[in-house]
């Protein structure tokens, strides 16, 4: 296999909220032999917030970050669903509408950039699949994870809408959503089915609808603790920052105890591949879950 080589567009929270996704995300390239370039002068995506306020700015927001991979000519690739999602939506907006892409070229040309389109825009989940694929990573496996029930949860913006996505993301189905399962699986894992791993954690919502949210985020939780998962594991930060953080408010709205550890997708892949416990970063997490190492290296 030739090496593959990415521009990675960290986002802003592996590299403030959770250091952990980032740490373990370079780590697990270092074991495949995939070469990373971080995208340093990248900035925030908007975070689907900035999008309600001002769409076009947000096009030229996102636009220039993926300029810098297109100057690099590499796919860029992302580590968070949301990230994924609204640079996906610049990236189809532009490249269908030259009225608009003309628009924003016109914004960029006074930072001396120009988007043309040449980048793909991919989330780092589909590009262990898709592109380095299963077998091989199988092959890779330093620690199986067979002590282990893991629960994926899929987030809504890798997902969803699926015809923004469906070139990106291997064709997922978005009612029954299968890259997670087939990961643990390729990590010796045992892949958790349960209802609720392609619902919302309700991280979007917490400040508008605070009961609603920690209501989705508990749904989910005790729906994977119900059907005996160890761990929930999932691809996107925001999902993991609600689903981690909140879980001592979570049992207070649902009326029961709210206890799991939830990994990045990047984490889990990292501690199959026998990666450090510095660079998994299990320490970083508000519900524990550092025993995890320890019971993966048993």
């Amino acid at each position: 296999m030739s090496q593959l080589h990415y521009a990675l567009f960290t986002g802003c929270t592996a590299k403030q909220s959770t250091p952990e996704l980032l740490s373990s995300t370079l780590a697990v390239a270092d074991k495949l032999g995939i070469k990373i370039t971080i995208l340093e002068e990248a900035s925030c995506c908007g975070a689907s917030h900035l999008q309600d306020f001002d769409e076009f700015l947000a096009h030229v927001l996102n636009a220039r970050n993926i300029c810098y991979a297109e100057k690099l000519g590499l796919t860029m690739i992302t580590i968070c669903n949301t990230c994924q999602l609204n640079s996906a939506m610049t990236k189809h907006a532009l490249d269908t509408n030259p009225e608009l892409k003309a628009r924003v070229n016109e914004k960029l040309a006074e930072v001396g950039l120009e988007y043309k389109g040449t980048s793909e825009v991919k989330h780092f989940l589909y590009c262990l699949i898709d592109e380095y694929g299963l077998d091989n990573i199988k092959d890779k496996v330093k620690v199986p994870l067979s002590n282990f029930n893991i629960a994926p949860f899929y987030g809504c913006h890798n997902i969803r809408p699926s015809e923004l996505h469906h070139n990106s993301n291997g064709g997922e189905n978005p009612y029954t959503p299968t890259s997670l399962d087939r990961l643990i699986d390729a990590l010796e894992g045992h892949p958790v089915d349960y209802e609720s791993k392609n619902k919302c954690c309700g991280f979007h919502v917490e400040l508008q609808a605070n009961h609603t949210s920690e209501v989705l985020t508990g749904n989910a939780l005790l729906d994977a603790v119900d059907n005996n998962a160890d761990m929930v594991v999932t691809p996107c930060p925001l999902c993991h920052l609600k689903m981690d953080t909140y879980q001592d408010d979570v049992s207070a709205v649902m009326g029961r105890d709210v206890e799991i550890p939830v990994l990045h997708m990047p984490q889990m892949v990292a501690l199959a591949l026998g990666c450090t416990e510095k660079e998994i970063g299990l320490d970083y997490h508000v519900q524990t879950a550092s025993q995890i190492f320890a019971e993966a290296n048993a």
